[in-house]
């Protein structure tokens, strides 16, 4: 860009109190330049909203979480209540932090999300949401721009900004939680598909029969090992004797998660490991179609499921490594993600932060 343009930028810019100057470059001889910088006083929300939760955190203008809260929350509720909780947690971060107004907000969702109109499209797992105006709710509440994406792909950009995915090209971020689902990077951008439903994994079909998932359909990885899949059949060991610690634990606590199985399987319960490494099995074969397909650099994983350790990621590494081509996996390295609950919130941030600060065109 031209010097002309470049100045008009950065006047627009001060003008919307994004950027500041912080003083006098080193000098190089001649009339000094100015450096400018992010506004110290920029914030932006970033809200993670998930199957059993709900996220909010408010960040600075280089996306560092100043603010963070999460809460159990039911999203079968419907919008409003849900919403309502959403908004409620970023006021009360906002307030805390003395801050009147954020530049933009940024929300994920776990469905698929026409992110053009911000409005969630038939997401299976969420009744009542089908059309939903989230991000005109959130922006009349909060004034500011709002941008509404699923989960996943604000989780991808969350571990593409502050994770191990950093300087990498291509890659997938895979989330296994209640719903699975996949953010494909590719040369550093995230890839949304025509319509906002690429990598939609989950209803991938892993067999020719088996349990009905959310979507109607059945046979599909989610409901062969989504959270409330492995809540499933782990109730059904427990009720049928094949696993009495897990029998213990529904006795104790009314009921199975993911969370007690995981709780099994650190006690060493073999009913227990032998539910999660055939789901990881089944999460590898599906995973190992897409390093054939899209040779990625790095695959990431995430979400709640994560909580399983080390026998999951054993298995689904396993899995592709034997079912990918030795070109494709010579130097694929596959991991865990370290940003737990707050990639989802970054990476909203993150999105909004692109949006707002974006180049008028």
């Amino acid at each position: 860009m031209s010097r002309t343009t470049i100045g008009s930028e950065l006047g627009r810019l001060t003008a919307l109190q994004l950027v500041e100057e912080i003083g006098p470059a080193a000098s190089r001889g001649g009339r000094r330049s100015t450096v400018i910088d992010l506004a110290g006083r920029v914030r932006f929300v970033g809200v993670a909203i998930g199957a059993t939760s709900v996220s909010a955190a408010v960040t600075d203008g280089r996306l560092r979480v100043l603010a963070f809260e999460r809460t159990e929350c039911d999203v079968r509720q419907g919008p409003e209540p849900v919403l309502e909780l959403a908004m409620e947690q970023s006021r009360r971060l906002l307030l805390k932090l003395g801050v009147d107004r954020p530049m933009g907000a940024g929300i994920g969702m776990p469905g698929p999300v026409d992110f053009s109109r911000g409005i969630p499209v038939s997401p299976p797992i969420m009744p009542g949401w089908d059309g939903y105006p989230v991000r005109d709710v959130f922006g009349r509440q909060f004034d500011c721009p709002v941008v509404l994406d699923n989960d996943v792909n604000v989780m991808a950009l969350g571990e593409q900004h502050a994770g191990a995915a950093g300087t990498a090209e291509n890659f997938l971020f895979v989330k296994v939680g209640t719903g699975i689902g996949c953010g494909i990077v590719a040369r550093g951008e995230l890839y949304r598909g025509m319509d906002g439903c690429a990598g939609d994994i989950g209803h991938i079909p892993v067999a020719d029969s088996g349990e009905i998932c959310a979507c109607g359909n059945t046979g599909c990885l989610e409901a062969s090992f989504g959270g409330d899949a492995l809540a499933r059949d782990a109730l059904a060991a427990a009720r049928s004797g094949r696993s009495p610690l897990l029998g213990e634990l529904l006795a104790r606590d009314g009921t199975l998660t993911a969370a007690q199985v995981g709780e099994a399987v650190a006690a060493g319960d073999a009913t227990s490991v032998q539910l999660v490494r055939d789901g990881g099995r089944r999460m590898g074969e599906v995973l190992a179609g897409l390093v054939s397909f899209f040779n990625p650099s790095l695959i990431v994983l995430g979400g709640g499921l994560t909580l399983l350790g080390h026998v999951l990621l054993a298995e689904i590494r396993g899995a592709i490594y034997r079912r990918s081509l030795p070109l494709a996996t010579r130097n694929l390295p596959i991991m865990m993600s370290d940003l737990g609950p707050q990639a989802g919130v970054i990476g909203a941030a993150r999105l909004v932060s692109e949006e707002v600060y974006a180049f008028p065109r």
